[in-house]
């Protein structure tokens, strides 16, 4: 599985067998032998308990990590964004930041952005990073280019029916109780943009095009953690009122999202 932080060193990473698959799913492209091996050995997988269907009170939660300086990147966006209309996704588009020096600086992307990919690289077996990446429900990846392969990774990495419930009113947010995980649980305040941004890109593998953001995250803070009894955490202000919030409780380590809920 492939990816440094140096696209133009994948193909040298992987072999010109997966390059060459590569080509044929998504073009040249310094990350698509990435995405060629990720497809060829399979999605990205944590055994989970038994699982719940998705609501609006529990939505399925859909992590894109991407940048504007990726061309392969856009069709992951426009499929993950088709998601974000529906009550039971709560879709958010996180922008990394090791693109930056190739061209472009994207105009979203943060450090611990990057560092919260790391997290799932690890906890999901990878080797590298790579772009663009959807997480679902902190249990199985992909690269999220197929639509068809983003909605069967959807159907089967259901939240675990063991999560507490979480409501978000009055500047805090209250989780109820729940059998204690192994190790207590990160709670993480989400803090994204609903609306549609059109961004022109001046420079690097999509220079000249304007590209559409939804539900970009502009805020991941940790909050605290959960360890199966009630407990209640006072939100800080946030610096848009347009945007939202959403609250994530999360096996330690980058693993299962246990619950979550927006505000």
């Amino acid at each position: 599985m492939a990816v440094t932080e140096d696209p133009g060193r994948a193909n040298w990473v992987l072999g010109d067998a997966i390059a060459a698959q590569s080509e044929q799913i998504m073009g040249r492209h310094p990350f698509a032998a990435i995405a060629a091996a990720i497809v060829s050995a399979g999605l990205g997988l944590i055994a989970a308990p038994a699982a719940v269907a998705a609501d609006a009170a529990h939505p399925t939660v859909v992590e894109l990590f991407q940048s504007q300086g990726c061309s392969s990147c856009p069709p992951a966006n426009a499929n993950v964004a088709a998601l974000s209309d529906r009550p039971d996704v709560l879709a958010l588009s996180f922008s990394v930041t090791y693109w930056d020096q190739l061209g472009w600086k994207d105009t979203f992307a943060r450090p611990e952005y990057t560092a919260r990919q790391w997290d799932y690289a690890h906890a999901l077996r990878h080797a590298q990073v790579f772009t663009p990446q959807v997480v679902v429900n902190g249990r199985a990846d992909t690269v999220g280019i197929d639509r068809g392969q983003l909605w069967a990774l959807i159907r089967t990495a259901a939240r675990a029916s063991a999560g507490p419930e979480v409501a978000i009113g009055g500047g805090a947010v209250a989780i109820g109780a729940a059998p204690a995980p192994a190790r207590p649980a990160d709670v993480w305040l989400v803090r994204y943009d609903p609306r549609s941004v059109e961004v022109p890109i001046r420079r690097g593998e999509n220079g000249g095009k304007t590209l559409p953001h939804k539900n970009i995250v502009h805020a991941l803070i940790h909050l605290g953690a959960w360890r199966g009894q009630p407990v209640r955490f006072a939100l800080p202000p946030g610096a848009d009122p347009a945007w939202r919030v959403a609250i994530l409780v999360q096996t330690a380590g980058a693993g299962p999202i246990l619950a979550a809920a927006r505000g």
